[in-house]
């Protein structure tokens, strides 16, 4: 048993998991609290995709600061939830503070002022903060040593010119996304610095682009920087060269064709085993040009269990015969009835087997 000392000298006692499931995964703390925030996340976020990768890209990156060894995560504790909300809102005019009279101080919402829906309108830049917390286990105590920030960001404004109708699109570039949320992040450092149990902690900001509604992969993070211990200026901003990658696609074929070229020949193959097969998805994960990580989803209408365990040692097979050995794979087999897992093949890179489970139904 350990404790715990919050921002304001409360101790309280809390088990720190013994396992975590790999040297990728931090350890929590036991009971689990969840962030005041809770929930924004689901709201503001376009896809399933881009909220699972703004939340696991954090703690990749806070993985080059907080080693998965000796910190342990919790989830942000600080950001409240109408102080996230708050700062999501656009800032008012001087207008809206005389009608709403309001004050300088109350103007905190980091998107521009709203201007209109004409061409020139200004965009909603920012959808989400994202607040995570790295307690480093010292004895019987663990202690607040660093936080990180998401920074959400749109890379397409939608918008109504009206109260109902067609919905507009602009689209926001990402050296756009990147300007914009190094200003935001300057402030944020600054407010965060003036709240109780932040003033001397690290905290770093990282950038997220969201992708758009309609992606079938996530966005990505773009670049982070870090304020030191009781600093309110943010250090250089380093680029984080990490993207998600659909195939097949024109993207993967152009800038991908080795990765492409396997894809298609595995994505072959298992069309030879059903004709009632409905094709292959797959989404890699790069660092650099090196991919790291794929997720391949093969959605098949199956007839009996028979066929799903066949299927699936024929697709086991496909994997080591066409998806480089220097990939972490995840192969889904799905029923085109519900979507629901009949089967999952796992490969870790530098592995030779796979491992394969069959689902009960």
């Amino acid at each position: 048993m350990i404790t715990i000392a919050q921002a304001t000298q409360k101790k309280e006692a809390q088990i720190v998991t013994k396992n975590n499931i790999s040297s990728d995964y931090y350890r929590t703390l036991l009971p689990y609290k969840e962030s005041p925030t809770r929930g924004l996340i689901v709201s503001n976020l376009n896809t399933r995709y881009d909220i699972n990768e703004m939340e696991v890209g954090l703690q990749r990156i806070a993985t080059g600061m907080y080693n998965t060894d000796d910190f342990v995560f919790q989830e942000g504790q600080y950001l409240k939830k109408e102080t996230v909300v708050s700062w999501l809102n656009r800032k008012y005019s001087d207008k809206q503070l005389k009608e709403k009279k309001l004050s300088d101080s109350d103007n905190v919402g980091l998107n521009p002022e709203f201007n209109g829906n004409g061409t020139d309108r200004n965009p909603i830049y920012l959808a989400h903060i994202l607040e995570q917390n790295y307690l480093e286990n010292k004895g019987d105590t663990v202690n607040l040593s660093g936080v990180t920030i998401g920074l959400a960001m749109n890379s397409v404004d939608y918008y109504q010119k009206e109260s109902y109708g067609a919905t507009y699109t602009t689209p926001i570039t990402t050296e756009k996304m990147k300007a914009e949320g190094e200003k935001m992040a300057a402030t944020i450092i600054t407010r965060m610095r003036q709240m109780k149990g932040l003033s001397e902690v690290p905290i770093t900001v990282a950038i997220f682009g969201q992708n758009a509604k309609d992606a079938m992969v996530s966005g990505n993070y773009i670049a982070s920087a870090t304020a030191k211990a009781g600093s309110s200026e943010l250090d250089k901003w380093n680029s984080t060269d990490e993207k998600y990658v659909l195939f097949p696609s024109d993207d993967a074929k152009t800038n991908y064709l080795d990765d492409y070229n396997w894809f298609k020949s595995f994505s072959g193959d298992i069309q030879t085993y059903f004709s009632n097969y409905n094709g292959v998805i797959g989404r890699g994960f790069y660092q650099g040009k090196e991919m790291k990580r794929v997720t391949i989803d093969i959605p098949v209408n199956f007839f009996g269990e028979a066929e799903i365990i066949g299927f699936t040692q024929f697709a086991a097979d496909m994997v080591a015969k066409h998806v480089p050995s220097s990939v972490d794979v995840e192969v889904n087999i799905k029923t085109t009835d519900s979507q629901a897992n009949a089967a999952l093949i796992t490969r870790d890179s530098g592995s030779k087997k796979a491992e394969v489970h069959i689902f009960d139904r």
